[in-house]
């Protein structure tokens, strides 16, 4: 019996396999071959030489890593704060049962579905100087104009609008999942007690997908700490380097300048970044529960 047992549960392993096959080439083997990368100074025409954490020293101390980081880090705090508030707001004006609704979760869901080439297009038209949209908007008030991917303070924020616009309606399709879970017992208690709709949402809707918003705001952390198509394709991380992210340093660094190395030795330094702000969103939602 105990041997039909353990012959049962590696049968039962065999249909894991598959799955355990493609996670350990497409992720164990990159993640451990990018540390190894990162310790050595790569010529990918010679080999490479073991040279230690002699690649990470001039990273941390180049000035426009700096700046990188900086940029990405404030894009970050305003576009997935604005993100899981804007995805809460449609879940709760969609969790209807009518065609309207049905018709406005497609519409709100299809920007996600584009490719980065098409997004950036669309809002290069709204942003463009002279014939775009907000330049039409611009002169028929009377306003001066605004180079909104060519100025210091407006290019990241074109690039995060582009970007809001794009990401929405993953949010919103996971609270809007986690909103049809709730009981609807517990409204029909609520409002036998005259609970008012806000006492409600507070009381009854937040409590129950709080996990859900600590779910969105982790998964869009580590999504928008890789910016890179937005930002290269609408202002290619100008002007002066404003608009330019991490990723964008890490291509230019490995595949402009060639140093393979020290391109690699600043992802493993996006992959912490991104990896300590995901544990300190995990913690801070998981001790609110506690609390």
């Amino acid at each position: 019996m105990a041997r039909s047992y353990r012959r049962s549960s590696w049968a039962n392993g065999l249909f894991a396999l598959p799955f355990l096959i493609f996670f350990v080439v497409l992720l164990v083997f990159p993640l451990i071959w990018g540390m190894w990368l990162s310790l050595n100074k790569v010529d990918l025409f010679g080999g490479a030489q073991f040279i230690g954490l002699k690649n990470y020293s001039p990273v941390l101390k180049d000035p426009v890593f700096a700046q990188a980081v900086r940029n990405t880090v404030l894009f970050v705090a305003v576009s997935v704060p604005t993100l899981v508030t804007l995805g809460l707001f449609l879940a709760l004006a969609l969790n209807k049962a009518s065609r309207g609704s049905s018709f406005l979760r497609g519409l709100f869901f299809s920007s996600s579905i584009l490719s980065v080439t098409i997004v950036t297009l669309i809002w290069r038209i709204v942003f463009i100087p002279g014939d775009g949209l907000m330049s039409v908007i611009f002169d028929h008030f009377g306003w001066a104009q605004i180079g909104f991917l060519s100025e210091r303070g407006w290019s990241l924020f074109s690039v995060g609008v582009a970007t809001v616009w794009w990401s929405l309606g993953l949010p919103m399709i996971l609270i809007l999942a986690a909103l049809q879970q709730i009981p609807k017992d517990l409204y029909e208690a609520a409002a036998l007690d005259n609970a008012s709709k806000w006492r409600g949402l507070t009381r009854i809707t937040l409590p129950s997908i709080k996990g859900t918003l600590a779910m969105v705001a982790i998964i869009q952390i580590v999504l928008q700490f890789q910016l890179f198509g937005q930002a290269q394709l609408m202002t290619n991380g100008g002007p002066a380097g404003s608009s330019r992210p991490i990723v964008m340093y890490i291509y230019e660094t490995g595949f402009v300048r060639w140093e393979i190395g020290m391109g690699t030795a600043a992802s493993e330094i996006l992959f912490l970044i991104i990896l300590a702000a995901a544990m300190v969103q995990y913690w801070l939602s998981t001790r609110k529960e506690e609390q």
